[in-house]
This record gives structure tokens, C-alpha cells and sequence, in this order.
């Protein structure tokens, strides 16, 4: 065998044995702890009784409650209608556009339009002291 094709096939296994890792690093698949995303601590949900955080990653979300509430509730706060950014209205357990006064419940379904669509919601917990969303 000449030095060269050795050279080659020593080349070639070297790629062929990575590509399982490159593919693997590629993938889209996640662990469940990285699903995850931390958008504030407890002492911020318990000072206003919600948290709006913006621009992360891959999430926009307001959460209402408080470290006391058995469910917190998660919402893009993204109006479906109009763009316009809702806001929790305690009295009526809702959400509101002030735009054009679209309503949505709780659970982000429109109570009221114009919007048709409904909010999308996120799983949220509180673990460690902080407030912790999952994209559903």
C-alpha cells in the first residue's frame, strides 16, 4: 500500500468516526432541563404579583401569580390581534389589549375579540427561588 492511499483511508475513518458526533450536536433534540428557562426569581413574581420579561431566546412571557399560587399562569403577552403587548387585569381574571380591547382568559383563549386567535400559553413553575417557563 502506498503511503499516500494509507494516508487517505487514515483521513477517511477519522471523518466517518465523527460524524455521529456531528450529527448529535446538530440535532434538535434537548434534554428536558434545557427546555426550561429562567425569566426572574420569586422576590420579582411576589413584588407585583407578575413578571414580564422580553427578548430572551425563544421566549417573550408574562407571568401572573404569585410563589403562594398553586398555578402560575404563562402567557406571550403578544396581542394575536394587533401586535399591541395585553396586560393582566386582576379584577376580571383576564387579559386586555389596549389596543383595541381584545380580551383573553387565564388560560389565553379569547374571551372577547376583535382577536380570533388565542394566546400562546407556557408551562411555568418556581424552583430554587426562581420562575422557571417551558415553550408547551
Amino acid at each position: 500500500m502506498k503511503r499516500r492511499d494509507f494516508i487517505n483511508w487514515v483521513g477517511l475513518g477519522a471523518i466517518a468516526s465523527s460524524l455521529p458526533i456531528a450529527i448529535a450536536a446538530c440535532s434538535d433534540q434537548t434534554t428536558a432541563s434545557e427546555d426550561w428557562q429562567t425569566v426572574g426569581t420569586v422576590a420579582e413574581l411576589d413584588k407585583n404579583g407578575q413578571l414580564s420579561v422580553k427578548n430572551l431566546p425563544s421566549v417573550n412571557v408574562l407571568v401572573v401569580g404569585t410563589s403562594k399560587s398553586e398555578n402560575l399562569i404563562a402567557v406571550n403577552p403578544t396581542c394575536t390581534h394587533s401586535g399591541c403587548t395585553v396586560a393582566w387585569e386582576t379584577k376580571g381574571n383576564k387579559f386586555g389589549c389596549p389596543c383595541h380591547g381584545a380580551e383573553y382568559g387565564s388560560d389565553g383563549q379569547v374571551q372577547r375579540g376583535p382577536a380570533t386567535k388565542p394566546l400562546k400559553t407556557y408551562t411555568a413553575k418556581i424552583e430554587n427561588n426562581s420562575v422557571l417557563v417551558k415553550q408547551n
